[in-house]
């Protein structure tokens, strides 16, 4: 029990415990707020992304032996005790993430026979070897010649030429697949052999010589007629890449380019996330690019922006960043903490200064005629914003400048183009995307490129839940916009009261997201929907009295469908989603929400934060999960606040969409 938590009365945490907790946490988080007023904070996902970024220093031949001491003491550290790397903290191997590890710490200069290698070596082959990798690692696997080209499924440049109405079209791809996906077909086109200085080779992985490997794996989720008659597709593809007309790959190779660099996005980066600006590093060298063209400069620029030194001595590199995120989160937890208008003010400032106004992105395809208005996730991205990062800013401005009275010109201006924007993104149905609208064509995710699963972005329960609160708290939730949302969420709710997470992990996630909205927009606390969802939080809630959900929760084969459900550790983020979850329904003298609060009072840290290792976030479900290091500061406070402030109100309501 932290000095924090006190004592309690009745099972509820003491009144003066609890503000003794919410100050220390909002101390904790204001002293992460940077100068200008926003927040950053760390964002970690697994061992491939500095593996990644290792492979792409020695595809050139670069050796950085300080930096690469410090990523191999990283890589070193996270194997887990079952000897491979798994995709998020405390789960199970993963063979393609545990490959990539182990061939970054072979070009480091690990031997093969130092104890850690042969565990993790032991490990990838009782797993069914490296031939069981996916296809981005086996296209990584190719080009350092560790697997032939034909284990890595075609996607010609030419792809670039297709016309809208073809039943593959980059439009129809979500825009992490299309940024990633693109230049690499120039890189996949060109075959380039790696520089490999050290000559690591991973041949003792595979259980069958990598030549002789017939069949290459797919995802858990392809299935047949779709399955068969890809793969046909792929083999007929294969067979024909040496008679590709040489005009025809020069149009499309030179599309590829502009594509890419029309969308470079400064320092910031193609789609300002890892894998396409490595990519697009790949993709100019293999057009014979200068290293020293500003194209190059800056794409080289964009990748080391994402290295992360820390202070212990170990270097890891991030997937992307997250400051609009983070700074609209960390807003929401101060105003329910309350006294802190001024940083808020500040944060939100901040956050004008990144609206896209002007910048007509690949949303566009789909909704020509809408203008543009919203936020992106990262620093600057500004072809790719998104409705939920939008949404939660929209919600932040506009409690901001209720309780204040302090909303500016600049301020109603934004939320009112935001709004316009994100209405204009409202999928057939009533749900949202995360990026695009309409991005349903399901039937891509069986093509054999796409063995993760994740190449679209259909609308979801927890994006759709925020624009619905965003709406709602703006008095719009009479609106046909709310009314098909409201539809919507009771449509995706689960038969046993949850809803899907898609963004976060997971059921968790998403039935606080879903509850906050129908709140907002006015659904009965009695309603079957939120009884059921209640039912479900209070049956989830570990002994202890937190909740805990891991990556594990998410089906095998896809869909939204719950596996039997296992138990995992309770961690601060998920506990104060539950709370949220159960207070916007109603609950906030639930038992239940008590206990939540305590769990979280009596792990409260010294400095005001809480230790969580668990990864909360999810980049792509089963494939790619992300630690948010502001969660644990952001939700807890968030949490806490928002029980004093029922506690101390008269109605138990939740008033804000949020």
């Amino acid at each position: 029990m932290s000095q924090t938590a006190g004592s309690a009365t009745g099972g509820v945490a003491a009144g003066d415990a609890l503000d003794r907790a919410i100050r220390s946490a909002a101390d904790h988080l204001l002293a992460h707020q940077r100068p200008d007023g926003h927040w950053v904070f760390e964002l970690e996902a697994d061992a491939t992304i500095p593996a990644e970024y290792l492979m792409l220093h020695h595809f050139f031949g670069n050796i950085q032996p300080e930096r690469e001491a410090a990523i191999g003491r990283y890589l070193r550290r996270i194997q887990a005790d079952h000897g491979g790397w798994p995709l998020f903290h405390g789960g199970p191997l993963d063979v393609s993430c545990s490959v990539k590890a182990y061939l970054a710490l072979k070009l480091i200069g690990d031997r093969a026979d130092e104890p850690h290698m042969v565990r993790a070596r032991e490990a990838i082959l009782a797993a069914g070897g490296a031939e069981k990798s996916n296809v981005f690692t086996r296209a990584t696997l190719a080009i350092f010649g560790a697997v032939p080209w034909r284990a890595v499924p075609m996607m010609p440049p030419e792809i670039m030429l297709l016309p809208r109405w073809f039943p593959f079209h980059i439009s129809k791809i979500s825009y992490w697949a299309r940024t990633v996906v693109v230049p690499l077909t120039v890189v996949m086109a060109h075959r380039p052999v790696a520089a490999n200085p050290t000559g690591a080779t991973i041949a003792e992985l595979f259980r069958t010589p990598p030549e002789q490997v017939k069949e290459w794996p797919g995802g858990a989720h392809q299935q047949e007629p779709w399955s068969s008659l890809f793969k046909g597709l792929d083999a007929a593809l294969h067979r024909a890449r040496s008679i590709f007309p040489r005009t025809h790959r020069a149009r499309a190779e030179a599309a590829c380019e502009r594509f890419v660099t029309e969308r470079l996005n400064g320092e910031d980066g193609l789609g300002a996330i890892y894998p396409a600006m490595a990519n697009a590093v790949m993709m100019y060298h293999c057009l014979g690019v200068p290293k020293d063209d500003p194209r190059v400069v800056t794409a080289w620029r964009s990748v080391e922006k994402l290295v992360k030194e820390r202070e212990d001595g170990e270097t890891y590199v991030q997937p992307c960043l997250s400051p609009v995120w983070d700074t609209a989160l960390s807003s929401h937890a101060l105003l329910e903490a309350g006294g802190h208008e001024q940083e808020v003010r500040q944060g939100l400032d901040w956050l004008l200064s990144k609206e896209i106004r002007d910048t007509v992105g690949d949303w566009s395809w789909q909704r020509p005629e809408l203008k543009p208005g919203g936020w992106a996730f990262q620093y600057e991205n500004a072809h790719y914003p998104d409705v939920d990062d939008t949404a939660v800013v929209v919600l932040a401005m506009d409690r901001y400048r209720r309780e204040t009275g302090e909303g500016s010109a600049a301020m109603n201006g934004a939320v009112n183009r935001a709004v316009d924007w994100t209405v204009g993104m409202q999928s057939r149905g009533g749900g949202w995307g995360a990026f695009d609208a309409d991005n349903t064509f399901h039937y891509l995710n069986h093509i054999p490129f796409a063995d993760h699963g994740a190449l679209l972005d259909p609308p979801t329960a927890d994006v759709s839940g925020r624009c619905l609160a965003m709406l709602a708290q703006l008095g719009r939730g009479d609106e046909a916009a709310s009314r098909n949302a409201i539809e919507y969420l009771l449509r995706e709710q689960e038969a046993d009261g949850s809803w899907y997470g898609r963004w976060g992990v997971n059921y968790v996630y998403g039935t606080w997201s879903a509850l906050t909205a129908l709140n907002a927009a006015g659904l009965p606390h009695a309603h079957p929907a939120i009884r059921r969802a209640v039912s479900w939080l209070v049956a989830r809630q570990n002994a202890d009295g937190g909740w805990g959900e891991d990556g594990m929760s998410y089906p095998a084969r896809g869909g939204t469908r719950p596996d039997a459900p296992l138990p995992a550790p309770s961690s601060a983020s998920q506990t104060a989603w539950a709370i949220l979850g159960l207070m916007a329904a109603g609950e906030a003298d639930h038992p239940a929400v008590a206990r939540g609060a305590e769990w979280l009072m009596s792990r409260q840290g010294p400095d005001g934060g809480w230790p969580e290792e668990d990864y909360t976030g999810t980049g792509f479900p089963r494939v790619f999960y992300l630690r948010y290091h502001g969660y644990r500061r952001i939700f807890p406070l968030w949490a806490l606040a928002r029980l004093r402030n029922l506690r101390q109100s008269n109605t138990r309501r939740v008033g804000v969409g949020l």
